[in-house]
């Protein structure tokens, strides 16, 4: 799982930098690539045995908060009165999108660990 959390990482840190290029108005941009960060950090330090299942737990928070955050804004700029920033709202949906993907293989991978645990258990 560390490496597909570098991999969602590094793909949010991309949104991240280019929602950023792209407004240059907005620094708020870049929260997907403080995400991105957090996760490729996880990731890293996932490859060591003893850390592994307390960083991916962390991994897994990290996502769910890009979800609830940028659904959250993304929801709040389409019900909202002012004129819609196309890419803030693309950002926002992308991290959110990102994140819920990565949440869905964290705790698929969750189940699948506890099972292999049950089994290998007499």
């Amino acid at each position: 799982m560390g490496p597909i959390a570098i991999v969602f990482g590094a793909l949010l840190i991309v949104l991240g930098i280019g929602g950023t290029l792209a407004t240059m108005t907005s620094w708020t941009a870049m929260i997907p690539a403080i995400l991105g960060l957090l996760l490729v950090v996880c990731g890293l330090l996932a490859r060591q045995d003893k850390l592994r299942m307390h960083v991916m737990h962390a991994a897994a928070l990290i996502g769910l908060i890009g979800l609830l955050g940028g659904g959250v804004r993304a929801t709040m700029t389409l019900l909202g009165d002012k004129a819609i920033n196309g890419i803030a709202l693309g950002v926002n949906i992308g991290m959110a999108v990102l994140c819920a993907v990565f949440l869905v293989l964290c705790v698929r991978s969750f189940i699948d660990a506890r099972r292999r645990r049950q089994q290998a258990a007499p």
